[in-house]
């Protein structure tokens, strides 16, 4: 029986990160060992930038609820403490589009808030 060289398989490889590599300038692109690099540096960085968009997006909620609470009269997390003493479960997701889209409506939240706190 003949012996079946690795060279099919070695091309796959290599096209499978030249094709993730695609876009990259210069030599980035186009040589496998310097792709292979760049490429595995950005699948890391992805990875972190994914679970650094949710701590970005959270600290935008938190930035949103402060800056309408203390229009309300209130700190964050006087707010914060008020809305858990009444017993309303509302994430920060929630309650940063009140604030941008209906301030009527968080308007009562800080009421309710306040009331619970005096």
């Amino acid at each position: 029986m003949a012996r079946i060289k690795g060279g099919l398989n070695a091309k796959k490889k290599h096209n499978r990160v030249l094709k993730l590599a695609k876009g990259y300038r210069g030599a980035r692109s186009n040589q496998y060992r310097v792709a292979k690099q760049s490429v595995m540096r950005a699948l890391t960085s992805s990875y972190s930038g994914r679970k650094e968009r949710k701590r970005e997006f959270r600290k935008l909620w938190i930035t949103r609820i402060n800056a309408a609470a203390r229009i309300n009269g209130l700190s964050y997390s006087k707010f914060m403490y008020g809305l858990k003493k009444a017993g309303v479960d509302m994430n920060r997701k929630m309650l940063a589009e009140l604030a941008v889209n209906d301030a009527a409506g968080f308007a009562s939240l800080a009421e309710m808030a306040k009331k619970e706190i005096a």
